[in-house]
């Protein structure tokens, strides 16, 4: 195994991937086709995850709490975002379910996507592939605009965000 030198913004990806499947089985192939990942770093990420506790040493069970935590406490520190311009693209954070229906703002915070339809100040997402993937799966969505509201939201979006988490997670 290669030398574990931390873990990768795509890591997150993949284990809310791996989250929003539930009890259902997956393979590393199906994961790297479904978000537009190689294989290969598809791989590396889940040893990368089971040498920091976030999945299991079997390699198929999620270790829900450690990786809520990870989530909840460490994500907004690791890979931290700022609001940028005003683009259009595809809503995340409390612009995107499950937040908009519990959160009313005129702010709206949009991933950069050429077919989006919300104007707002763009995110960064976590990959460059990310809007595309979460098109294809809406739980997935859920779980990665959940995860925006943790990287730049306020106190009450980032709790309101850890406890859908929680819901959709354990």
């Amino acid at each position: 195994m290669k030398k574990h030198s931390g873990m990768r913004p795509h890591d997150v990806l993949i284990l809310l991937k791996i989250a929003a499947k539930g009890a259902q089985s997956w393979y590393m192939k199906d994961l790297a086709i479904e978000l537009g990942i190689s294989a290969s770093e598809v791989s590396e990420s889940i040893n990368r995850s089971v040498f920091a506790g976030l999945l299991a040493q079997d390699k198929t069970r999620l270790m829900q709490a450690a990786l809520l935590e990870f989530l909840e406490h460490g994500l907004r520190y690791v890979y931290p975002q700022q609001p940028g311009a005003l683009v259009r693209g595809l809503p995340t954070a409390h612009t995107a379910q499950p937040l908009s229906d519990l959160i009313h703002s005129d702010e709206a915070y949009v991933w950069p996507y050429g077919e989006g339809k919300v104007r707002g100040q763009a995110i960064e997402p976590l990959h460059p592939n990310a809007p595309e993937a979460c098109l294809k799966d809406p739980d997935f969505y859920a779980l990665v605009a959940l995860c925006d509201a943790l990287r730049v939201g306020r106190t009450r979006e980032k709790q309101l965000a850890v406890q859908e988490l929680k819901k959709r997670i354990c």
